[in-house]
């Protein structure tokens, strides 16, 4: 018998996928916006 764990853990790569997507979607867009308010800023 093997002693292969991954034979009864559920897969949760989509579950990762779903979390970077929840904590990146609003972090790029804040990126996107600190990046536009510094541009108006220094550009005048």
């Amino acid at each position: 018998m093997s002693n292969d764990s991954s034979l009864h853990e559920p897969d949760r790569r989509w579950l990762i996928a779903v979390a970077w997507l929840w904590v990146g979607a609003p972090f790029a867009y804040g990126v996107y916006e600190l990046v536009q308010k510094a541009t108006q800023l220094f550009n005048g």
